[in-house]
């Protein structure tokens, strides 16, 4: 009777635990979903009294950007090409070099060596920005000024820009993204099922032939979002862009200074009033969006791609 009893009370007070943490889970999802309504609100609040009182037109496609002028002109096409432009060639230049990193560490190397390149490469994830940007003037801007004079030698139209163009902010975002883009795609890869790798190898195929085949496929989902962490990266990075970047509103050419929508923000808005200012909060509407966007179509992209598996 006694250990009826017992069970009992356990069971009641397995119920209240159960309850306490339903809630507590409960009251964080809202927390998050409220958090995420608030900041779209706020940034279209903000954003949106721009385009009516500039013009949707004049702001995301004119060409000039003279906020202080007698005559003011807000365009931001050029921005937003720039940061398309310069996320996309970092993506490409940075994912492959992460995704054949962390096959490397995972399928190749030795434990010993891994043991010593993986803590190099999440010190990576830990270096400020600001670090990125200070190694980048110092070093890289260098050298490309150096490439910039060869390649323009003799040239009486193009604007030098000391090596602070959009190959330097290219570079340095693809350099940027490399830990999260390895990282996640270690872990994917290592939580693949070693008895697909055994399969593959037992029908005949090489190691490689199994890597690329059936391995990559098969973490396809971790590597995804490791790509997506890396696009939001890119993206959102404003410190070290602006000082590799040059700072200047131009068309995003390799040896061009340039000017992202984040470093819009940063080297503005502390001076900005007024109109200005508003048009820098549909700045932030536009990166915002854009953001959103590109997350759900890779996200579309990576459901067909289940959904095709299946």
């Amino acid at each position: 009777m006694g250990q009826i009893e017992s069970i009992i009370g356990n069971g009641k007070a397995k119920s209240v635990v159960e309850s306490i943490a339903r809630g507590i889970f409960t009251v964080c999802a809202v927390m998050a979903i409220v958090a995420v309504a608030s900041i779209t609100l706020y940034m279209f609040l903000k954003g949106t009294p721009a385009f009516a009182k500039v013009g949707v037109f004049n702001i995301l496609f004119g060409t000039d950007w003279k906020p202080t002028a007698s005559e003011p002109a807000y365009g931001i096409l050029f921005i937003i090409l720039t940061s398309i432009v310069g996320t996309s060639l970092a993506i490409i230049l940075g994912v492959p070099i992460g995704l054949l990193t962390a096959v490397f560490l995972t399928e190749v190397s030795e434990k010993h060596l891994s043991a010593v390149v993986q803590p190099a490469v999440e010190l990576l994830a830990a270096i400020p920005s600001v670090i990125y940007g200070l190694l980048g003037a110092m070093l890289l801007n260098p050298l490309l000024f150096k490439l910039e004079k060869m390649v323009f030698q003799g040239s009486s139209t193009h604007q030098f820009t000391g090596g602070a163009n959009l190959l330097s902010a290219v570079i340095v975002l693809a350099i940027m993204i490399l830990p999260t883009v390895i990282n996640m795609s270690v872990s994917a890869i290592k939580a693949v099922p070693v008895q697909l790798r055994s399969a593959s190898l037992a029908l005949g195929a090489t190691k490689i032939q199994t890597i690329f085949k059936v391995t990559i496929p098969a973490a396809k989902s971790g590597i995804i979002t490791g790509i997506v962490l890396g696009i939001g990266r890119a993206l959102g990075e404003a410190m070290a862009i602006n000082m590799v970047a040059g700072g200047s509103v131009n068309m995003p050419l390799p040896f061009n200074s340039v000017r992202f929508l984040t470093t819009q923000l940063v080297s503005e808005m502390s001076y900005s009033e007024g109109l200005h200012r508003q048009v820098l909060f549909s700045v932030g509407l536009v990166l915002f969006v854009f953001i959103m966007a590109i997350n759900l179509i890779i996200m579309r992209i990576e459901k067909k791609g289940e959904q095709a598996d299946e």
